[in-house]
């Protein structure tokens, strides 16, 4: 028996955030609303022209030297990763962010203040079912120049292991671990940001934390504080005295966990791995992680996600009883040999259709089209695909054999493999928009072999025929 699906999750209510951006220093609100089904995270910049949005994908990482930052036509959202680990960690899948400025607030450095602001505007169950990719073999990566390395394994769920090693004596191995998403609210949510001392003085050189007080961020004291340093970060930090604690951290806040810094690279981990666009079932284990490791690993797992989805052969029992055989199919198409081109229709659901096609020698077209190496024309696969799509759209009015069903546009064609006598075509046809007006925009992929040999947009109507 499959396992029931999940169903996807946005919020109930809008709710706001307001503070400081880390390095822009500017007062900065986030407002976070509810989302329709599908859509994913979606950042928008409220403070500009038009209000443009940027979607959490990993293809729009243009910056991972302080954060991860998006940038979608010249349009910039930074440090977005903290905001995003919250919204996985209570399992929300669609989410609209909007934001006075091009980072949201630091806050204290953690996702503490994104959990309770999320929990406050509740968390709303919605119709459609979570999509989730099952990893079904190790997948990897490897940054040469640091070493950094993210690993994907098979995993009953979503699990989050991180090594970090600083090769410092005052930070050095540290480990962090979650089993399960639940878990990350008590044990992950408040581990706050971190920074080392020697790239502390380097950032206030250059401007960049002007955000950060020392309320934000735990500074791991390196090397020796001098008094010139001292006094820098008296100033930057409007503070009349600043020392090193026993356990080599400015004495500006407490640990909330002794593996602290372990547990916010986890927490890094879990936002920079939102942009894969899906949920993940399966097993992460992070060595020595960073944003840029991070995100290169989730444009991989993207990548490979986008690749399998369209290239997913749509399992057919070419041995059962079809849902309509060849006598059913003309009953319902006005098309006969030799310009039928499909066999048999397997399944049709309100989104979409799977039908079949037998390619034999004895095929009209093989005789004129390369003789002596028969292959099927790509016009005519994408033709099958097509009357697969007219029984798809015939099938929704109770008189088909009264309409005819005419082309009216072909977009995106692409042939990938070669079709030759003895294969078998499976053609699935998916609804990209709803019908309205007898008009069907259909998303159309052909298979042989096991692999993809073609793929069009389709869009058709259907006519009353006189």
């Amino acid at each position: 028996m499959a396992e029931k699906k999940a169903k996807q999750r946005t919020i109930q209510n809008e709710v706001s955030l307001t503070g400081v951006g880390l390095h822009t220093g500017k007062n900065v609100t986030i407002t976070f609303k509810p989302a329709p089904e599908n859509q994913g995270y979606v950042f928008k910049r409220v403070d500009l022209e038009g209000q443009p949005s940027i979607p959490a994908e990993a293809g729009y990482v243009t910056d991972t030297q302080r954060g991860t930052t998006l940038e979608k036509n010249g349009v910039a959202v930074h440090t977005t990763e903290h905001v995003l680990a919250a919204c996985v960690g209570l399992e929300i899948d669609n989410l609209l962010m909007e934001l006075t400025e091009s980072e949201p607030p630091i806050m204290d450095g953690s996702s503490k203040f994104f959990i309770e602001a999320l929990e406050k505007a509740g968390i709303q169950e919605q119709e459609a079912e979570r999509e989730e990719y099952v990893v079904k073999e190790v997948i990897s990566y490897q940054d040469p120049t640091s070493g950094s390395e993210i690993i994907l394994m098979p995993a009953d769920n979503y699990q989050v292991t991180t090594m970090v090693d600083f090769e410092t004596k005052i930070l050095g191995t540290q480990n962090a671990s979650i089993k399960h998403l639940s878990e990350f609210k008590k044990e992950i949510s408040n581990a706050r940001t971190f920074s080392f001392l020697h790239e502390l003085e380097m950032l206030l050189e250059h401007g960049l934390i002007r955000g950060g007080d020392l309320n934000n961020a735990i500074v791991y004291v390196d090397k020796e504080l001098s008094q010139e340093t001292m006094q820098k970060l008296k100033v930057a930090f409007d503070k009349e005295s600043i020392s090193v604690k026993p356990n080599g951290i400015l004495d500006n806040l407490t640990l909330h966990h002794p593996n602290e810094a372990a547990r916010h690279k986890l927490l890094d981990v879990i936002g920079d791995l939102a942009l894969i666009g899906t949920r993940i079932k399966g097993k992460v284990i992070a060595n020595k992680p960073g944003h840029k490791v991070n995100t290169e690993f989730a444009k991989k797992v993207a990548k490979i996600i986008k690749n399998e989805k369209r290239n997913q052969v749509p399992e057919v029992d070419l041995t059962v009883t079809p849902l309509m055989d060849i006598n059913q199919i003309m009953k319902m198409l006005p098309h006969r040999p030799p310009f039928l081109l499909i066999d048999k229709i397997f399944e049709i659901t309100d989104k979409y259709v799977v039908g079949s096609k037998n390619v034999t020698m004895n095929e009209d077209f093989f005789r004129g089209h390369f003789p002596g190496a028969p292959v099927m024309p790509g016009v005519l696969i994408v033709e099958a695909m097509a009357q697969t799509g007219g029984i798809f759209i015939l099938n929704t009015v109770p008189d088909p054999e009264n309409y005819l069903t005419y082309f009216m546009k072909i977009d995106k064609v692409k042939f990938k493999q070669k079709v030759t006598p003895g294969d078998t075509l499976i053609f699935k046809c998916d609804l990209i928009t709803p019908i309205r007006r007898g008009i069907c925009h259909m998303q159309g992929r052909a298979f042989a072999n096991g692999k993809l040999c073609a793929e069009a947009e389709l869009m058709a109507q259907i006519v009353k025929s006189k």
